[in-house]
């Protein structure tokens, strides 16, 4: 009776998992993922080299996970069965401590990593410093460096009972300590507001509240007023947003966000280069607060370049070399700024020394969370 109810058993299983093989091959492929907000890893393409250096089996490991029928389902039940069992973490996010979502992050190299079989060399934090003083030394303005610790660092006491993460305030310090650029305290101004809510719970940038303090952080070093918080109205814009670290996690129990924002943005010039040509962009673009990606509400999301200019302002024009937090920044920045020129080295890699003296640039911030500043393949745009 056992072994028949053993082959019963392993028949169904086998059954359900041919199953899954037939529905997922039969539904057409989904280019991205709104909840997750990526894109889902493409067929992998089959050569000599691919299959010698490795690549063509992660590839299609990534894809057979991506398109997998019912994704979203497996990825929530597998973050139930790591909490029923009293663990802590899901895909590399913790479960905190008053409903908070915190990302694991893993230390970075100091020292390139040698390239072995199949994996090629990795770029330590000294190689990608050397891009910034690279800059440094290639412009005639100031070049200020900041680099924002993720919330995992600011809301340590968030997270659960011995969680391993990287020591983002020691990085930072020695960071600092290597690199020639003027440098630019987030991690003390961020700190010192730990209490308050400057981060989201779901996602992992800083909100807007964080990115007023990472402004005037910003203005202190470059000897412009502070801006004062009492000044501004804050507006609710969404209470419904569910972040990245949200999608990642696979957590389903945990209350939305809200969005806020304290500059109306009236008065302003808001250029975008989504493409090769530049068009009429916003501040904030409504349509995003209807959709996943509500982040995006600020300038409208990824652009390789875009330009707001305030005529109110008599004020410097900053370049930004920025990561996606600089989106929520950018508000604040042009109450100091006559002209706030975003550039993003994930799609723009034309020479910042040559922008910077074509544009009549008076500094450039390299602003970039921890993580990203870790793990960016394209810091070497510095350079040019």
């Amino acid at each position: 009776m056992s072994n028949k109810y053993n082959k019963f058993i392993t028949a169904l299983f086998c059954t359900f998992l041919g199953g899954m093989l037939v529905v997922s091959t039969l539904l057409p492929d989904k280019e991205m993922s709104e909840l997750e907000n990526r894109y889902l890893q493409k067929p992998p393409k089959f050569s000599v080299e691919t299959v010698t250096d490795g690549t063509f089996m992660e590839q299609a490991e990534d894809y057979v996970a991506d398109h997998i029928a019912g994704r979203d389902f497996w990825v929530a039940a597998k973050a139930w069965c790591e909490r029923l069992s009293g663990k802590r973490e899901n895909n590399g996010v913790y479960f905190g401590k008053q409903d908070t979502l915190l990302n694991r992050v893993d230390t970075p190299a100091w020292e390139d990593t040698p390239a072995q079989a199949g994996v090629s060399t990795k770029q330590g934090l000294l190689t990608r410093l050397g891009f910034v003083d690279t800059l440094a030394g290639n412009v005639s303005v100031p070049v200020y460096l900041g680099i924002i610790p993720s919330s995992s660092a600011i809301w340590a006491d968030r997270l659960p009972a011995g969680a391993p993460t990287a020591d983002e305030f020691s990085l930072i310090d020695q960071m600092y300590f290597q690199s020639g650029a003027s440098t630019i305290d987030m991690a003390g101004a961020l700190a010192a507001h730990s209490g308050e809510d400057i981060y989201y719970r779901t996602d992992h940038h800083w909100t807007s509240l964080g990115a007023f303090y990472g402004a005037n952080a910003i203005f202190e070093a470059m000897s412009l007023d502070p801006l004062d918080l009492d000044d501004y109205q804050k507006t609710t814009v969404t209470d419904q947003f569910f972040g990245t670290t949200f999608s990642t996690s696979g957590v389903r129990w945990v209350a939305p966000d809200s969005i806020d924002t304290y500059v109306s943005g009236e008065g302003l010039k808001v250029t975008s280069w989504f493409g090769s040509e530049p068009s009429e962009g916003s501040l904030y673009v409504d349509s995003f607060l209807e959709v996943k990606d509500k982040y995006s509400y600020f300038l409208g999301g990824r652009q390789p370049l875009c330009v707001i200019e305030n005529p109110q302002v008599d004020g410097p024009k900053v370049l930004v070399i920025r990561d996606s937090y600089s989106d929520s920044l950018a508000p604040f920045l042009t109450e100091r700024f006559s002209e706030v020129h975003l550039f993003d080295p994930r799609n723009n890699l034309s020479s910042v020394k040559d922008y910077v003296a074509d544009n009549g640039i008076d500094s450039v911030l390299v602003l970039y969370s921890f993580s990203n500043f870790a793990t960016d393949q394209n810091l070497f745009v510095l350079g040019r």
